[in-house]
């Protein structure tokens, strides 16, 4: 890992408050000074925050506090007594990811409050300003005023400054975070999960979201009035929603600030909020394409459960295996391999076992000849929502699993939202939410105690992404939003518009298992899904996972070697990232340089219309010639009729040069382009 630390510059600064001065006022900019933030407290004492670009308001003041369950609230009669200002820039590595080198560049301002009677309890609020957003966390010292922390909600505020059009999808619902993000005026936004994002009259595109979600709840915004936003946790298993004791930091609290919607889908500031890697040499930790037992319980032709058309059975997994050997493709996921699935298995998550297979599924055959053929088996746990059950079989499963040679393993916590089984402190099992205090811990232990296996983690019904996966590497990749299974069974599907949303919302919590690649278009429903055949290879550019799934059967691909040459090129690790254009839930193009290599991989997608596209390509190296290898949408082709009407073509191009990429309605187009 490379780390270049060019500037650190400390200015601390204390304040002698008097009754009759007016608030002192912290203020700080973006290293560019783009962005500037200020932070006083009113008459009354309470503490508030405000953010400008260019000097004009982006966040209006916006109050900050605490709620606490056993103690008075942190809002009012507060002053602020001090401010420490640092400079940090850096350039670091990593180790798979979007791209290859990071650079950190932001000013630091921590505001130290302390309440002016009572119990002259303290906090720090520290604001990291980069140029293309802010985040900031509360920070409790070690205090004998306030040392259990016992918290009810967050009191944080975010008001827009002006009106703005919100895509956001609804918060403490059944179905966690599966749902189709509507499209509203902000002022119609109810209660919402992050990332939300907004895109204002003027133009300016916002993102609120937060960073370092460790042992706290995550955060939801609920519209209180106008365009004021406020945090409200997700509950816990007790009356406080967090419970710590300090000292200790809460999660960033983040807003991303972009003149246009590609800058948000590239900003880095959210991994920047995170702490380094924490696990040392991670060079065991690798990206790859795979196929799976999977799809096909999706359109019900095989099931998880024992019986005649059971999926996970020795010969179908050896078949898959031998596919994938052959052309190049590094990983099969098998579900369904494990005794529990039969019968109730949504609600009895406690009937699974992690260690015994059905009579019909030889692991050990499998794992040996998975092996021999030079293909990484990638294990699964299905929780049904279980956490207390799985972290009672936790290390025999993993143990299990680092015996075979099983170097990653997708996760399931199927479950209606708050219906998480944890184990609370008296040893009793309570009900939770995905995203509480108690499924943070869980996840950290399932990751750390991965990690010492030489596992990576891939969680299905996860709590959000939140940048943690530069501190904990194996954290390769989650669902957390709703994938392509919608298309096989939902009634409706995920419709023609939604990847080019996803880009501009869920995308910017960090990657997703989306499972592209469906190549034959008949589904369980009846419906027709939202595609083209060349969107669906554009996909393996534009939803960004570095375990990135190849969704359909081995025959169906077998059948269109012509297209699965895409799949079979396109790579998973990249050195450098562009959004080459886009507008939310309505296109995108972006390009990617393969990590270690010259060539570079375009995908571009649209909505329901039919849309040209002027492409320039100064991305490709100045002076040098490229073999574009071109998968498009043909003539006839739209995702309502000819939906695998594909055209191939090659031809040469340069940086000087640019495309012009018809997209056919729900279409998409994808391109190699080889360096001579």
């Amino acid at each position: 890992m490379i780390r270049q630390l060019s500037a650190c510059l400390a200015v601390l600064l204390p304040f002698a408050a008097f009754a009759q001065d007016p608030p002192p006022v912290a203020r700080i900019a973006s290293p560019d000074a783009t962005l500037q933030v200020e932070v006083t407290t009113d008459p009354e004492g309470r503490a508030s925050y405000s953010v400008s670009r260019h000097g004009k308001p982006v966040i209006a003041p916006s109050r900050l506090g605490i709620l606490l369950t056993d103690a008075p609230k942190l809002e009012r009669n507060l002053q602020l007594v001090a401010q420490e200002i640092r400079a940090h820039d850096e350039t670091w590595e990593q180790p798979w990811g979007e791209r290859r080198f990071v650079r950190d560049r932001h000013n630091e301002l921590r505001v130290t409050f302390a309440e002016r009677a009572g119990a002259g309890r303290r906090f720090d609020v520290v604001f990291r300003v980069f140029d293309d957003g802010v985040g900031f966390r509360y920070d409790f010292p070690d205090q004998d005023a306030l040392r259990q922390v016992n918290i009810a909600d967050e009191l944080t505020e975010f008001v827009v400054a002006d009106p703005a059009t919100a895509w956001w999808i609804p918060a403490l619902e059944w179905n966690r975070k599966e749902y189709i993000y509507q499209r509203t005026p902000l002022t119609e936004v109810g209660y919402a999960q992050t990332p939300l994002t907004l895109r204002t009259d003027d133009g300016l595109h916002l993102a609120f979201h937060e960073a370092a979600l460790l042992d706290y709840s995550a955060m939801n915004l609920m519209r209180v009035q106008d365009r004021r936003l406020r945090a409200v946790l997700f509950p816990g298993t007790g009356v406080a929603k967090v419970a710590r004791t300090a000292p200790f930091a809460t999660p960033w609290r983040v807003v991303l600030v972009s003149e246009d919607a590609g800058g948000l889908a590239e900003s880095d500031l959210v991994l920047n909020l995170n702490a380094p890697n924490a696990l040392g040499d991670v060079s065991w930790v690798r990206p790859m394409k795979y196929l799976g037992i999977w799809w096909e319980m999706h359109l019900d032709t095989k099931t998880w459960a024992s019986g005649p058309r059971h999926g996970a059975t020795t010969e179908h997994a050896l078949r898959f295996i031998d596919f994938a050997a052959e052309h190049g493709i590094g990983g099969v996921l098998i579900e369904g391999w494990n005794v529990g699935w039969d019968g109730d298995w949504f609600a009895n998550g406690e009937a699974f076992s992690f260690t015994e297979p059905y009579p019909d599924f030889d692991l050990e055959r499998v794992a040996a000849h998975a092996q021999a053929k030079g293909v990484r088996l990638i294990g699964h746990h299905e929780t049904s929502g279980h956490a207390a059950h799985y972290e009672s079989q936790l290390d025999d499963a993993l143990d299990l699993y680092q015996r075979l040679g099983i170097g990653a393993i997708k996760t399931g916590y199927v479950a209606d939202g708050g219906q998480i089984k944890v184990l609370g402190e008296d040893g009793t099992l309570h009900q939770a939410w995905h995203e509480g205090q108690a499924m943070s811990r869980h996840h950290i232990k399932v990751i750390t105690e991965a990690a010492k296996r030489r596992i990576g983690l891939n969680p299905h019904e996860p709590i959000k992404d939140s940048g943690l996966r530069r501190t904990y590497p194996n954290w390769m990749t989650r669902e957390g939003a709703r994938g392509m299974e919608y298309n096989a069974w939902g009634l409706p599907g995920n419709p023609p518009e939604h990847e080019a949303t996803l880009v501009f919302t869920r995308m910017l919590d960090g990657p997703f298992d989306f499972t592209p690649g469906v190549f034959v278009m008949n589904t369980k429903s009846g419906e027709k899904i939202a595609t083209t055949l060349a969107k669906q290879l554009a996909l393996y550019v534009v939803i960004y996972s570095p375990l990135q799934m190849a969704v359909d059967l081995p025959e169906h691909y077998a059948a269109r070697m012509d297209a699965f040459q895409f799949i079979k090129d396109v790579a998973v690790d990249w050195e450098d990232s562009r959004v080459l254009n886009g507008e939310i839930g309505e296109f995108v193009t972006i390009a990617r340089r393969e990590r270690g290599g010259d060539d570079w991989y375009l995908g571009a997608v649209t909505d329901g219309e039919a849309r040209e596209l002027q492409v320039p390509l100064s991305f490709l190296d100045a002076g040098r010639r490229y073999t574009a290898q071109i998968y498009r949408d043909g003539p006839d082709a739209g995702w309502q009729h000819n939906q695998t009407d594909l055209e191939i073509e090659e031809r040469e191009v340069g940086a000087n040069d640019t495309l012009t990429l018809r997209l056919a309605p729900g279409g998409g187009q994808a391109i190699r382009f080889v360096a001579d």
